[in-house]
């Protein structure tokens, strides 16, 4: 490493191990940085307001995430090829990927919440995943000292939602070692969901699409928020439904008020991350939103997106979606077409409209088109990508997460964007956060 550069890193590491009391983690963590080669040395130091080191390892040595956090930090700065030869072992998302359980401590709780979050990733069945965040919160409304006295009793399975294989995952986690559930899951996980947007991946500060179980989401609000921490965001967009979406549990102006006001105090104990008050509003049949100037007023984002009537004639639809387009408080269209091309909910068709007016509307009124990274949705599909980028707009890569490890789906929005040669200035989503706010109150 060259001589400038061995101070920073000595100084960064010497904080980092003090602060977490020399967990393995980071004391591993220094050992690969001292071997990487020069040319990487020099890239990883000129970017340590990206990597956010410092922010990644503050937390408790107990929380999980540490190690996988690293490896993500590490794959960010050099690309898979290149963590790949920084650790020697498969894709370097993780340390865990090498023979490394027994030297991780990890929380009982951690373990089945992160259990969850790798199962959500990879899209598993939901009863799967519900399995292990019902056993985590059932645990966490408990007092500690009586989770200790179950665990030494071997009794968690008298605890309401939590089965044998839950119990099991913490019981192997009290011995001190990483279950092996969750290693093999890490180890699973270790290479991103897609190729090819790992450039413009990196860039994305946030996300300004996700759910919360306030409304279809899976998670509880806080858990969206550490995930997205996780992933190395600045700011998350919480869109939850709006009412007329009863099917989805949408917000009426009781629940949104009270919503915002959790959003707050959120944001008061956060001092590296911003959640931002948000909405997924419908487009109603008449192109008017399904919520009140009062209530848009009190939010950041605005997301309008069409849920009902799909299999309208093109030019019925093109009059509604020009409606909520128009309108001064939506900053993105979401998912324009509303296709579903697989998954469990099957396949719908695209909804027929003239995409050349929409997207001159969004040009015209400063609305960012989303590029909606779910893979049962890619949407809009490729051509009409192409002709929103003709015309001129913005865009938003989103996940339209509806739990934790569903914000990992940047991968695919990414690899998708860059494959259509969209911009980087043209993302609104890797804007700071500031010029984004400024953006989405500019027409209020």
């Amino acid at each position: 490493i060259p001589a400038p550069a061995v101070r920073p890193i000595q100084d960064l590491f010497s904080a980092l191990s003090a602060r977490n009391h020399g967990s393995w983690s980071c004391i591993s963590a220094m050992a690969v940085w001292v071997r990487l080669p020069t040319d990487a040395s020099s890239r990883l130091i000129a970017r340590r307001d990206a990597l956010a080191m410092d922010r990644a390892y503050s937390r408790s040595p107990r929380q999980v995430a540490q190690v996988v956090t690293f490896g993500q930090l590490a794959r960010r700065a050099l690309g898979v090829a290149g963590a790949e030869r920084l650790v020697g072992c498969p894709a370097a998302a993780t340390v865990a990927t090498c023979d490394v359980r027994h030297h991780e401590a990890v929380d009982e709780i951690a373990a089945l919440s992160e259990i969850a979050y790798w199962l959500e990733r990879e899209r598993a069945e939901t009863r799967r995943v519900e399995a292990y965040r019902k056993a985590a919160w059932a645990l966490a409304d408990l007092p500690p000292q009586e989770v200790r006295e179950r665990i030494a009793a071997r009794s968690l399975t008298e605890i309401p939602h939590v089965g044998s294989s839950t119990s099991a995952v913490v019981m192997e986690a009290s011995t001190g070692v990483v279950p092996r559930k969750l290693a093999e899951l890490r180890q699973r996980g270790a290479a991103p969901l897609a190729t090819g947007g790992e450039e413009l991946r990196t860039a994305l500060r946030g996300d300004l699409h996700s759910h919360s179980n306030w409304s279809d989401g899976g998670a509880r609000i806080e858990e969206m928020v550490e995930a997205a921490r996780r992933q190395g965001h600045e700011y998350l967009a919480l869109t939850d439904h709006s009412p007329r979406l009863t099917i989805a549990r949408g917000l009426d102006e009781a629940r949104l008020t009270e919503q915002i006001g959790v959003v707050a105090d959120i944001n008061e104990r956060a001092d590296d991350f911003r959640l931002l008050p948000a909405i997924e509003v419908d487009i109603l049949e008449d192109g008017k939103l399904d919520s009140t100037s009062k209530l848009l007023t009190q939010l950041d984002v605005v997301v309008a997106s069409v849920h009902s009537k799909l299999r309208a004639d093109s030019e019925t639809m093109t009059l509604r979606m020009v409606g909520g387009i128009t309108n001064r408080f939506t900053n993105v269209l979401g998912h324009c077409t509303g296709r579903l091309v697989e998954g469990g909910r099957g396949k719908r068709p695209e909804s027929t409209f003239d995409a050349e007016v929409v997207f001159a509307a969004c040009a015209q009124f400063d609305v960012a088109v989303e590029i909606n990274s779910r893979p049962e949705r890619r949407d809009p599909p490729s051509r009409l990508i192409q002709l929103a980028l003709d015309a001129g707009c913005l865009f938003s890569i989103d996940t339209d997460a509806h739990a934790p490890g569903q914000l990992a789906f940047l991968d695919y929005g990414c690899a998708r964007a860059t494959a259509n040669g969209v911009p980087l200035d043209r993302i609104v989503n890797t804007w700071p956060l500031d010029r984004l706010l400024e953006w989405t109150h500019a027409k209020r």
